[in-house]
């Protein structure tokens, strides 16, 4: 079974607080965005896997292909779970940034566990892949359904709201990173933070989606603050976005457009900077097979 498996953002991410066990708190709006994985999966005796990547991502940010691989690890936790004996060949081919905010990897998490519960019949639906993917990582649930929706606690409350597909970006990458655990670590170092409106933003999708735009924003830039993201951004606003901002904890910045124009005039720019840029359009699912 083959299948394209879609990246996200973070339209709006709040830290709002830490759990006892070090968890972080959060208040975001995720949604799918039309920069895809390939996903190849194939029953067999024994877990396997092969990587595919453009060059510039492997220079940038290697990914290990081996069963340190989030997705190679959702297979030996699918048939750990199931009791079904046996295992698969999966093959990933990489179109989505590593290291970027995007939920690369916990998009071809969640898109093996799908093939292989239609591969084996085991029928586990999302409920019950969601319960294997959240022990993966705290985005890969909200991969089985996709869309737009508002995430709250460390990621596990998932709630749909009104579609905001179709809307035009480009998405930009340099090559500057922070770690998760690092950007979280200068989060608690904030002494008077100014936190996003998500809130304000999950009411406007529903009932004002034209100015939804105006409440998007991200409490790690003021946490990670990189040159190539404040770099990014300018030349974004500069070239008519109406908005732009970081997803995740970084790096990579989306800016929001009117026109596919001047989303592929702004794409031009960023390339001939020599960022990764792509042009791209808000989706309603994860998953599209193939």
């Amino acid at each position: 079974m083959k299948i394209k498996t879609a990246a996200k953002i973070n339209l709006v991410l709040d830290v709002t607080g830490r759990l006892p066990d070090g968890y972080h708190t959060l208040k975001s709006v995720f949604q799918t965005v039309g920069i895809y994985d390939e996903a190849e999966v194939e029953l067999a005796d024994e877990i396997s896997i092969t990587c595919e990547m453009p060059a510039e991502f492997a220079a940038a940010d290697p990914i290990p292909c081996d069963e340190r691989n989030i997705a190679y690890k959702a297979a030996k936790r699918f048939f750990e779970h199931t009791g079904i004996a046996g295992g698969c060949r999966i093959h990933i081919k990489k179109g989505i940034p590593s290291q970027a905010g995007m939920g690369g990897g916990s998009t071809d998490a969640a898109a093996v566990l799908y093939c292989l519960d239609r591969l084996t019949g085991a029928g586990l639906g999302v409920s019950g892949l969601s319960a294997i993917g959240k022990k993966l990582g705290a985005d890969v649930p909200f991969f089985f359904t996709g869309g737009t929706a508002f995430v709250e606690g460390i990621g596990e409350k998932i709630s749909p709201l009104e579609s905001y597909a179709g809307r035009i970006l480009v998405i930009a990458k340099g090559t500057e990173g922070v770690s998760t655990a690092e950007a979280y670590s200068r989060i608690d170092a904030l002494a008077a933070p100014c936190h996003p409106q998500a809130d304000e933003l999950a009411a406007a999708i529903n009932d004002s989606p034209e100015d939804a735009y105006m409440y998007f924003g991200n409490l790690f830039e003021q946490a990670v603050q990189l040159e190539e993201v404040d770099k990014i951004k300018s030349i974004m606003l500069n070239k008519d976005a109406l908005k732009a901002n970081m997803t995740g904890s970084g790096s990579a910045v989306f800016g929001l457009f009117e026109s596919r124009e001047a989303a592929e005039i702004c794409a031009g720019k960023l390339s001939s900077y020599g960022y990764y840029a792509q042009v791209c359009e808000t989706v309603d699912s994860s998953f599209t097979e193939e």
